[in-house]
């Protein structure tokens, strides 16, 4: 995507999010992220992408390419289980969503993905890649 700045708003904006929630959510500065959505800075690396990726509903692979830092073709850079878990944190952060969100005990990460199916099913939103809500 040639204008990161103008890709990453969008997406922040089908989110119904402002640059504050953002920033509350993912621990990024207020003004950072201003910056980066003006395109006055430079697009974030990874570390950046992993916190705005499960925000944002998209996979880091996608924010990466966005940016410039992978090719097209590239694999994604998280494993199954990295993926699976940023997704499993943004259900259980969703406070509309309770189905599955009051286990006891360590959930291994098949548990993780039928909960993150489930919410997929029940929103309508995509949270890990390759698949389709």
């Amino acid at each position: 995507m040639p204008d990161f700045a103008a890709y990453i708003r969008q997406l922040r904006q089908k989110q119904r999010l402002s640059l504050r929630e953002v920033s509350q959510k993912t621990g990024i500065s207020y003004s950072y992220l201003t910056q980066i959505e003006h395109g006055r800075r430079n697009p974030p690396g990874p570390e950046f992408m992993k916190r705005l990726a499960p925000i944002y509903q998209v996979s880091v692979g996608d924010l990466l390419r966005a940016a410039g830092h992978l090719e097209e073709s590239s694999e994604s850079i998280l494993s199954d289980e990295q993926e699976v878990e940023m997704a499993f944190k943004y259900v259980m952060n969703d406070p509309r969503y309770q189905s599955g969100t009051r286990m006891a005990g360590e959930l291994n990460t098949e548990v993780k993905r039928f909960i993150v199916e489930m919410y997929e099913k029940a929103t309508g939103k995509k949270l890990l890649p390759g698949r389709s809500a």
